[in-house]
């Protein structure tokens, strides 16, 4: 940085230790359009990063999250591409929100749409997912966790996992399969079979050491290892579902639809998700009048229905009636 940006950060710095904190707002907004209408975007960037990460730092949410944005904006502007850096930059500042400020919601968009516009991920950059999803997950709020991590990083499914689990541990011992399910069907839906694989076996791996007293038989085979689990029928299904997928077998999806049909009608909010995987894995064509992809994920997450406290009370999904001991 030049000696000027230098003390124009310095000043903005000052104003805002001795709680001038509207005129360090409105400084920062003033000075910074200068330079990017100048096309001097790093010394747009480097004041605006300087000023939100003071402001916020103060307390200043509504401020620091407006100059935040402000930042985004350059970002736009100058058409930069979404490098660590870049990113950096961004995830300092949003793990530096109150969890409760408003601007904040906004600020991931606008970071995600930026990362979508000049990245290479059509649906935003995975590490500003992965990032944003484990904070969400942190502060409890499921639905927007999920919503991030499964579009996130290789790291992204150990996070999920252990969202899902602590969830269900909140539930009834035999609605497990409805919310590994929530890992797994999404994965598959955006054609990631390995994290849809890792979220799986997570989930069951600590659903076999915490419950001691679960009946499971390991079944191994030339080609994989699977552990079969009496009296939880839907999730030896999410299992077989990923084998046969793994081995490219329609014929052995359709067998599983049969086989598994009076379990699957207690878990109505599979339905559509299977059709589409069953096309997109397997080409077994089904007729449609709107998007089952957007539509599935959006009833697979919640459909928005977040609670706004930030640590709400784990809500159930939809799961079948314990089943007879007997079920394979």
């Amino acid at each position: 940085m030049s000696s000027r940006i230098d003390k124009i950060i310095a000043r903005s710095q000052q104003r805002i230790t001795e709680g001038q904190f509207y005129e360090a707002h409105q400084q920062l907004r003033v000075i910074a359009a200068r330079y990017v209408k100048q096309r001097n975007f790093e010394a747009a960037i480097d004041i605006l990063f300087s000023g939100a990460q003071a402001l916020l730092k103060a307390e200043q949410g509504g401020s620091g999250g407006d100059i935040g944005l402000t930042l985004i904006e350059a970002y736009n502007d100058a058409e930069l591409k979404p490098d660590s850096g870049n990113k950096g930059k961004l995830l300092s500042l949003l793990r530096l929100f109150s969890p409760e400020e408003p601007t904040r919601k906004r600020f991931i968009t606008e970071m995600i749409g930026w990362s979508s516009k000049y990245g290479e991920f059509p649906a935003g950059d995975p590490e500003l997912h992965h990032v944003i999803g484990t904070l969400y997950a942190e502060e409890h709020e499921a639905y927007e966790a999920e919503r991030h991590l499964v579009l996130g990083t290789r790291d992204s499914p150990e996070y999920l996992a252990r969202l899902e689990y602590d969830w269900y541990s909140e539930d009834e011992p035999h609605t497990a399969a409805s919310y590994a399910a929530r890992a797994v069907l999404p994965y598959l839906l955006i054609g990631n079979v390995r994290n849809a694989t890792q979220s799986l076996q997570l989930f069951t791996s600590r659903l076999s050491d915490l419950h001691k007293n679960l009946a499971v038989q390991n079944v191994s085979s030339a080609s994989s290892d699977m552990r079969v689990y009496p009296a939880l029928p839907l999730v030896n299904f999410l299992n077989l579902v990923l084998l046969a997928i793994r081995r490219g077998s329609a014929d052995l999806f359709r067998q599983l639809n049969s086989h598994y049909a009076i379990h699957l009608k207690e878990v109505s909010a599979w339905h559509e998700a299977l059709e589409q995987i069953g096309e997109l894995y397997f080409e077994i064509q089904v007729r449609r009048q709107t998007n089952p992809l957007f539509d599935m994920m959006g009833s697979l997450f919640g459909g928005g229905g977040a609670p706004s406290s930030p640590k709400p009370k784990p809500r159930r999904v939809e799961a079948p009636a314990p089943p007879a001991a007997d079920l394979d």
